[in-house]
């Protein structure tokens, strides 16, 4: 297949373009940089099936050769970079997807939406199962990623009942792995890099609230089976242990056997009690679940993080 990526270059999209190249398909990979990293990449430049183009899938991009699958992945990802560009996460949700989709049309090729639990919001249901509307401020300062992710799932579904794209949407719940940065302002690499420097962990409230984290790994296989899968609707690809941020922060510290302590920073506002993905949908449509348990993932990226903080030739990456 012809495999065209957006935000290719970013943390969970590199790791696609990694996969379907092993796989022998050709991949196109659509980036801005915003970002994602070059360097996240830099490793399939030479192959002769891997394209790379620098463009702003908000603005319309023409590309001559048949595509067979488009990954619609470019979005800022995180709330330190969504929260710094609010009206570019806005344009890629809507416009970019416009795009992406159009795309899609014109070539007749099978679209994947990359979505988010953060449809979902702060969750009065418990854990999130696909029905489940959600419960988002819209006017809050999570409401630019929040809305624009849900907007792009209606432009999505739209298109597949107007148009007939054969779509499909992702709701994808916190993943973790190799090429996050350090700075994306997340938990798992801000408490890494953290213990690694010895300096205070810092968690927000109390560490009470919940999260679940699926390793890189099992993500990726998750959204390559919901590609191939006849469904339309959402689909929640994620881990469904749930742990506290207080026991992430304890864990990654004895992984690190740092002598870091915690800090704890009032709750940010609209940041959700609770998020846990109900997977009973891909298991039935997909055979899918996670097979890598957090400390295993834990220490395939502390050793990720140790050797990307301290070589002098490489710097935290990725999106």
């Amino acid at each position: 297949m012809r495999v065209l990526i957006s935000g290719g270059a970013g943390f969970i999209g590199s790791h696609l373009c990694e996969r379907f190249v092993r796989e022998g398909h050709h991949v196109v990979c659509v980036d801005n940089f915003i970002t994602g990293s070059e360097a996240n990449i830099a490793h399939l430049r030479s192959k002769p099936t891997f394209t790379l183009i620098q463009h702003d899938i908000t603005k319309p991009i023409e590309l001559p050769d048949p595509i067979d699958l488009i990954l619609h992945f470019a979005s800022p990802a995180s709330p330190i970079d969504y929260l710094k560009l609010p009206i570019q996460t806005l344009k890629v949700g809507s416009l970019g997807t416009l795009n992406a989709l159009g795309m899609a049309k014109a070539k007749k090729a099978r679209f994947l939406l990359a979505s988010t639990s953060e449809v979902y919001g702060d969750p009065q249901v418990h854990p999130q199962v696909e029905t489940y509307w959600g419960h988002v401020n819209p006017i809050g300062p999570r409401g630019v990623y929040d809305e624009a992710k849900r907007f792009a799932e209606a432009m999505t579904m739209a298109y597949h009942r107007a148009h007939g794209v054969d779509t499909r949407i992702v709701r994808i719940f916190n993943c973790f792995g190799p090429r996050m940065r350090a700075d994306d302002g997340r938990a798992i690499p801000a408490f890494i890099t953290q213990a690694l420097r010895g300096e205070p962990l810092t968690a927000f409230g109390d560490g009470s609230q919940t999260r679940s984290f699926c390793y890189i790994d099992d993500m990726v296989d998750g959204i390559v089976r919901l590609t191939k899968a006849d469904h339309h609707d959402p689909v929640n690809i994620g881990n469904p242990e749930e742990y506290t941020i207080l026991q992430l922060a304890q864990r990654i510290i004895e992984l690190t056997k740092s002598s870091s302590r915690i800090a704890f920073k009032p709750l940010p506002q609209d940041d959700p009690k609770q998020r846990c993905p109900d997977i009973t949908k891909a298991r039935q449509l997909v055979g899918w679940q996670p097979t890598v348990r957090l400390e295993e993932g834990l220490q395939q990226t502390i050793a990720w993080f140790v050797q990307t903080l301290y070589s002098s030739s490489a710097t935290p990456q990725g999106k």
